[in-house]
């Protein structure tokens, strides 16, 4: 990738800090520039090195608000987008749908919008690229023995973050075949590892067990996800920057089918190899089953399905790795482990994502969100 001014949206939050990373260790030429609401999910402690060294440029602002957006198009001669900013807990998206619909839906279109404008202001249509990163929710769910979702298969999403995602594709695509606008969309399998906010599966059975707390399955654990590890999006995102076609859709995937039930599983049974290995963390962790030799998975419960559960999540990537040169480095084994040694040694980082002065403490270091004008952290490079 050569040296370009990249938009990067949601970048202080799961995929995006991990996007910044990938980025900055493979193309440190790349300019960034990241704008992110900064909601509960987001924690940019890991940023800060590189904003304050001036790799980056920080803005703290709200998509959903065209001059926000508007302001950065003006301030920066960008020549990307990675769109990566959504509320994307289904949980919260059926208890409170409107914070879907004005992010997913209305930010998205002020996206759209401002980059057609400003590319078309410097008739550089056909050297830019708009990269909207979606999910494989938006296609519904699979029976059992049905082949993996493709690029070309139907939308049914099944809750409202999966539709307004749905609508956000659709909008996408027809500013692409509307307007020209150079966009590239990506429909992604389920993340996962580090910087993932505490309330997702696996970060949520870590410290659950960690804590000896229950870890709780929605219904029988029957429910299958193909898991994708964050690192290996990461290098299929900066190759869809660099090598996809504008008008194309790209499916991304892990290629690793697994039950809640499993996945429960597997976190437990490291997690108690990991205090094998290491008697400190007994000490570290004296509530956590491992630390007495029991096992993690004697603190597993089922609980009561969630409205609108998809059975079955799996992606066929061949035409990804076909036009793109893509296939995951990493197994599940292989990525889970990572993950789960990630959260045993960044105990901080959680405590201060799942903390209640969390907002506050976003409030004293980045600004409060505006409405107006986005307030810049620091104007990096």
């Amino acid at each position: 990738m050569t040296s370009k001014t990249i938009l990067l949206t949601g970048g202080a939050g799961f995929i995006g800090q991990n996007l910044v990373h990938h980025l900055l260790r493979e193309s440190p030429e790349c300019k960034l520039i990241i704008i992110d609401s900064l909601t509960y999910a987001a924690n940019p402690a890991s940023l800060q090195a590189p904003i304050e060294s001036g790799q980056i440029t920080f803005v703290r602002g709200d998509i959903s608000e065209l001059s926000n957006v508007r302001a950065i198009f003006e301030l920066h001669p960008i020549e990307e987008v990675a769109h990566l900013a959504a509320e994307s807990h289904v949980d919260r998206s059926i208890r409170g749908p409107d914070a879907f619909v004005e992010t997913n839906i209305l930010g998205t279109y002020n996206l759209l919008k401002c980059a057609l404008d400003h590319w078309r202001s410097r008739s550089c249509l056909d050297r830019a690229r708009f990269l909207h990163v979606s999910t494989d929710e938006v296609f519904g769910d699979l029976g059992p023995e049905e082949p993996p979702f493709t690029e070309s298969s139907p939308y049914k999403p099944s809750s409202p973050y999966s539709a307004t995602k749905a609508a956000s594709d659709h909008l996408a695509r027809a500013f692409c075949k509307t307007y020209g606008l150079p966009v590239i969309v990506t429909n992604c399998s389920n993340n996962y590892g580090p910087y993932q906010h505490p309330e997702k599966l696996i970060p949520l059975m870590i410290l659950h067990a960690l804590e000896g707390t229950g870890l709780p399955i929605y219904g029988d654990g029957s429910n299958i996800r193909d898991w994708l590890y964050v690192e290996d999006h990461c290098r299929a995102i900066a190759l869809a920057l660099d090598k996809g076609t504008a008008g194309e859709t790209y499916n991304i995937g892990g290629g690793m089918e697994k039950s809640n039930r499993e996945v429960v599983g597997e976190v437990c049974d490291l997690i108690d190899m990991r205090f094998r290995q290491d008697p400190s963390l007994a000490q570290k962790y004296p509530n956590c089953p491992s630390s007495t030799g029991d096992t993690c998975q004697s603190l597993i419960t089922f609980v009561g399905d969630r409205p609108g559960h998809d059975r079955r999540y799996a992606i066929n990537m061949d035409f990804a790795c076909r036009k793109l040169q893509f296939r995951p480095r990493e197994t599940f084994a292989t990525g889970l482990l990572q993950t789960v040694d990630w959260y045993l040694e960044n105990e901080a980082w959680c405590r201060q994502a799942m903390s209640p002065e969390h907002s506050v403490w976003l409030a004293n270091n980045y600004g409060s969100r505006t409405s107006s004008a986005p307030i810049p952290h620091v104007q990096g490079a």
